[in-house]
């Protein structure tokens, strides 16, 4: 196994992909909604991590292995968000791969005593994120 992970250590790889926010939304929900029959979240936190290709790269990057991230962060507060993650990690995306045109995409998960509650996407059209021809 020391041999494996020694070995993983001097690998160096591209990682290409959808660079994702995933935003997790912990709380805890006591009552139901009065307007709806849907529970209602009293927020605690906040948290933030690498999704889609960005989490790809991050786990590549904790077993030791060197890597290249490209793709898309979108010149907004999430990509901003993202980009800090990252760099947390030792991790950066190059910066001509921002644009104004693709919002970076977000995955928001509220969480209710560890359990998903439910799940919002913030994102384009897939033909936006798609590379020209």
């Amino acid at each position: 196994m020391q041999q494996l992970l020694e070995s993983i250590g001097r690998l160096r790889i591209l990682v290409i992909g959808d660079l994702m926010l995933d935003h997790y939304v912990w709380g805890d929900a006591t009552r139901i909604s009065p307007e709806a029959p849907v529970p209602v979240v009293n927020v605690e936190r906040d948290t933030f991590t690498a999704g889609g290709a960005a989490n790809v790269a991050l786990n590549l990057r904790a077993l030791g292995v060197a890597v290249d991230l490209v793709g898309t962060l979108g010149v907004d507060s999430q990509g901003e968000c993202l980009a800090r993650v990252l760099a947390g990690h030792g991790l950066a995306v190059d910066a001509p791969l921002t644009s104004a045109d693709r919002p970076t995409i977000v995955k928001t998960r509220v969480m209710c005593r560890s359990q998903q509650l439910c799940r919002l996407d913030r994102e384009a059209a897939p033909s936006v994120y798609a590379l020209p021809d």
